[in-house]
C-alpha cells in the first residue's frame, strides 16, 4: 500500500462506463445496462437483450478483458493512485442472493492484484450507478428501505474480501445527483424515467435518505473491518456565483450552494441534518418518512475524507434573468466572464481554487478530487490524437490545485477524469472522449479497441514525473 502522506496522483473511471462484458461470469444486469441509447439520449427498456438496440455498458471499451494492458499503461504513465468502481451485479447479480459471486470477486482480486503490482492504489467506490435491475424493478430501488440492509451486504462482503488490497472508499459516486430528476435511476436506482410524472422531490429525497443511512453504516462497518480504512462522500461539486451583486441574487445563489451542493456533505461529515434543509422541506411539503434510529447512525457514522468531481461553474440569479448554460445535470447560467467547451461547460480554474478553500473551511477534514477533465471529440490522425485542448484545461486546473494547497487546503490527492475513453453517462456514446488513453471503438461499438495514448498522456506523465519529486 502507498504511503498514506504521499500525495495521489491518478485516474478515474467508473465500471459501468468501461469494463462491458456485462453478462459474463456470473454477473447481473444493472440498471446502467438497461439504458439504451436512443437519438443520442440514454432511454430506461425492459428490452436489454434486444440485438437492435444499442447499450453502451454491454461492451464500453471491454476493461474487463484489457485491464492488464490498460493497468501496464497507466503505470507507465507513473500514476500512484486509480479511482475505481466495484459493479454491485458481479457480486450480487440481483442483489438478493444469499451469497456472492465468486468470480465476479476473483476479477476484482486481478484487478487489485495488478495494480498493486505496478504501485498503484487503488480507490474504491462502491456505488456509481451500478444498482442491481432486479431490486430497482421488485424494490423500488433506493425508494425501499429494505435497500440498505442489501448495500450493507454487498459492501461487507467486498470490505472483508478486499481488507488487504483497498484501504481507501467512497460510498455513493455523486450522492448528490439523486437529488436531480435525472438521477432517479442511475444515482437512484429506481426503474423510472426522467421525465416520469412519479419522478418528484419526495420520491428522490426519501430515496437519499436511505443512501446517507447506508453510507453511515458502511463506514462504521469499513472502521471495524480494517481500523486502517479511510471512507468518504463523494459530491458532484455545482459551485456557482451570484449573477449580480444584487441582494436576491446572492441570496439565491447560497440557498443553491446550500441545497444541491453541501447538503448531502453536511449530513455525511457532520452527521445530521442542517437547518437550511429542514426549512426547505417544510416550504415543499417534502415529509421523509425517518426511523428513529436514523438519527444516531448518521451521527456514528460520518466520513472520513471530502471527495468531489469538478467540471465547471454557474452563475445563479433569482427568477429567470440570464441565458442558461448547456447542463452538466443542473444546469445555470452564463457566465460572461468564462470560456466554454465545445459542449458548452463553461471553464473555470480559478474557480476550483475558490471552491478547495469554501470546502476546506467548512468542513476542514482532507479533499481528494476525483474527477476533473475535459470531454472534446478527439481525433485519432496517422495513428496520434493531439490534444492540446485538453492539455491546457488540465494545466490550469492543476495549477490552480497547488495555489489552493499554498493556501493551507488539506488536499491530499488528484484523480482526472478519465484513465482511458470510456462511454457518456448521458448518452451513452463515446464520441465525447475524456480519456489519457484513445479506445479505437466508435458510438455503435465498432472498432478494434486498440489502445492509443493521447498527447495529454505523455504531459501528465512528465508532470507526475516532476511534481512527485517535489511532494
Amino acid at each position: 500500500m502507498r504511503n498514506k502522506h504521499q500525495f495521489l496522483y491518478g485516474v478515474s473511471s467508473a465500471a459501468n462506463q468501461i469494463e462491458g462484458a456485462w453478462q459474463e461470469a456470473g454477473k447481473g444486469v444493472s440498471v446502467t445496462d438497461a439504458l439504451a441509447t436512443i437519438a443520442g439520449h440514454r432511454v430506461e427498456t425492459e428490452d436489454y437483450l434486444n440485438e437492435d438496440l444499442f447499450f453502451g455498458s454491454h461492451q464500453a471499451v471491454d476493461f474487463y478483458h484489457h485491464y492488464k494492458e490498460d493497468i501496464e499503461l497507466l503505470a507507465k504513465m507513473g500514476i500512484n493512485s486509480y479511482r475505481m468502481s466495484i459493479a454491485w451485479t458481479r457480486i450480487y447479480p440481483t442483489g438478493l442472493e444469499e451469497t456472492p459471486n465468486e468470480a465476479g470477486l476473483a476479477f476484482y482480486d486481478r484487478v487489485f492484484d495488478e495494480l498493486l503490482a505496478h504501485g498503484i492504489e487503488p480507490i474504491v467506490t462502491l456505488s456509481h450507478y451500478e444498482s442491481p435491475l432486479a431490486l430497482a424493478k421488485e424494490f423500488g430501488g433506493w425508494s425501499n428501505r429494505q435497500m440498505i440492509d442489501l448495500f450493507v451486504k454487498y459492501a461487507e462482503t467486498v470490505l472483508r474480501r478486499y481488507r488487504n488490497k483497498v484501504s481507501r472508499w467512497i460510498t455513493f459516486n455523486e450522492i448528490n445527483c439523486l437529488q436531480v430528476p435525472f438521477g432517479i435511476m442511475t444515482a437512484g436506482g429506481i426503474y423510472m424515467g426522467i421525465k416520469d410524472e412519479a419522478n418528484t422531490e419526495r420520491l428522490r429525497y426519501q430515496a437519499l435518505h436511505h443512501q446517507l443511512v447506508a453510507s453511515a453504516k458502511v463506514v462504521e462497518l469499513a472502521h471495524k473491518v480494517n481500523p486502517a480504512n479511510q471512507v468518504g462522500c463523494m459530491i458532484a461539486a455545482m459551485f456557482n456565483y451570484p449573477l449580480t451583486p444584487k441582494p436576491e441574487d446572492v441570496r439565491a445563489n447560497q440557498k443553491t450552494m446550500q441545497v444541491q451542493n453541501y447538503f448531502a456533505s453536511d449530513v455525511m461529515i457532520r452527521g445530521a441534518y442542517p437547518g437550511y434543509m429542514k426549512r426547505y422541506f417544510a416550504e415543499k411539503e417534502i415529509k421523509l418518512e425517518v426511523a428513529p434510529e436514523d438519527v444516531a447512525t448518521l451521527q456514528a457514522g460520518t466520513v472520513d475524507f471530502y471527495a468531489c468531481s469538478y467540471y465547471m461553474t454557474n452563475c445563479v440569479a433569482k427568477g429567470d434573468a440570464g441565458q442558461k448554460t448547456a447542463a452538466n445535470l443542473v444546469a445555470g447560467l452564463v457566465n460572461p466572464y468564462l470560456e466554454a467547451s465545445e459542449y458548452g461547460w463553461q471553464i473555470d480554474a480559478l474557480g476550483l481554487r475558490t471552491y478547495l478553500n469554501e470546502v476546506y473551511d467548512r468542513y476542514q477534514l482532507p479533499i481528494m478530487i476525483v474527477e476533473n477533465g475535459l470531454g472534446a471529440k478527439d481525433e485519432l490522425v496517422a495513428g496520434k490524437v493531439e490534444d492540446a485542448y485538453r492539455i491546457d484545461y488540465l494545466e490550469k486546473h492543476l495549477a490552480a490545485l497547488e495555489e489552493a494547497r499554498k493556501d493551507g487546503v488539506d488536499l491530499i490527492g488528484y484523480c482526472a477524469w478519465s484513465s482511458t475513453d470510456l462511454i457518456a453517462l448521458s448518452t451513452g456514446n463515446i464520441e465525447k472522449r475524456y480519456g489519457f488513453i484513445y479506445v479505437d471503438v466508435n458510438n455503435l461499438g465498432q472498432g478494434s479497441y486498440k489502445r492509443i495514448p493521447k498527447q495529454s498522456y505523455y504531459w501528465y506523465r512528465n508532470y507526475i514525473k516532476q511534481h512527485l519529486n517535489e511532494d
